[in-house]
């Protein structure tokens, strides 16, 4: 039985092919050869052909264990860091308090 083909948006598709061309130069400005950063990563040439290429059958697991190999996991966290189009739906449904009535003296 075989995989089952991921379609993906044009735009989406872009997005994950600048992801893989991102990795793929970071793995040369460290002058690492593929062999060694699939080695690392405990995925194929050809697994890691597939994430530089930004292929979307590729597992999340397997683009994270790539940028752990380069010493770039910490990246992961810059997804949806600032979401900055959540946070003001958020602002929308906060309470608005009311203060009590002020009390006429003592």
């Amino acid at each position: 039985m075989g995989k089952n083909a991921v379609v993906l948006l044009p735009v989406l598709q872009s997005l994950l092919s600048e992801t893989g061309e991102n990795i793929k130069l970071a793995r040369l400005r460290r002058k690492l050869s593929a062999e060694l950063v699939a080695q690392r990563a405990g995925i194929s040439r050809a697994t890691l052909w597939a994430v530089e290429k930004g292929s979307p059958s590729v597992a999340m697991g397997t683009y994270l264990s790539v940028l752990n190999a380069l010493k770039l996991e910490k990246d992961i966290l810059l997804l949806a860091r600032d979401d900055e189009l959540g946070r003001k739906l958020q602002d929308l449904n906060l309470p608005v308090r009311k203060r009590a009535p002020k009390t006429g003296g003592v």
